[in-house]
């Protein structure tokens, strides 16, 4: 996206945040493809068998961003970043949700919006990572913001300096601390002191 494309998102995010609702359906066609792709690669990182369709997961988000009621945009890079914790909370809602159903006896294939399907593995491990990011970000919230970018946001290293206005050498340290923390988190050995 060039900087004239930047500054219209910018101009429309700031209109719709002052309640144009033109100005959304102006904007929707000029960030389809960037949360597209976001999306797309976070459900790269799936494995087979536990898909939720790309599609599904942005209209969901759409629903949910026409409900923020008189937000005051900043910029692309602020959008794209509430963007990424709606999609974080739709998919963890959305196991949540599975999760509650499994505990409620027979668990049938639940679909959402036509074409979102999630196994309870894939949930389960969403629900792990969203409650060991929530610790992170008590210690360190920009390194948990960095992940939740990435790994939700489905942003690359440039997008997520852009959006935390830090450089790409700083995100790319808090990419890699988080993913040790991450994983030393999950295995339980950063609570019981391992």
């Amino acid at each position: 996206m060039g900087p004239s494309s930047s500054r219209d998102v910018t101009g429309l995010l700031q209109a719709w945040g002052q309640g144009d609702q033109g100005a959304l359906h102006k904007l929707i066609p000029l960030v389809y493809d960037q949360l597209h792709a976001a999306s797309r690669r976070y459900m790269a990182s799936e494995r087979p068998g536990q898909t939720i369709q790309t599609t599904a997961l942005i209209h969901e988000t759409y629903l949910r961003l026409v409900n923020i009621r008189q937000i005051k945009w900043q910029n692309r890079a602020h959008f794209f970043a509430m963007c990424a914790r709606l999609m974080r909370r739709i998919l963890i809602d959305f196991a949540r949700s599975r999760r509650s159903k499994r505990r409620g006896g027979a668990m049938p294939q639940v679909e959402f919006e036509e074409t979102l399907v999630v196994s309870s593995e894939t949930g389960e491990d969403l629900l792990l990572l969203d409650d060991a990011l929530n610790r992170l970000a008590k210690v360190d919230p920009r390194k948990s913001q960095v992940v939740e970018l990435r790994f939700f946001g489905g942003l690359d290293v440039k997008e997520t300096a852009e959006v935390m206005k830090v450089s790409v050498d700083t995100v790319i340290r808090d990419w890699k601390f988080a993913k040790v923390w991450l994983l030393r988190d999950l295995r339980g050995e950063s609570r019981h002191g391992h």
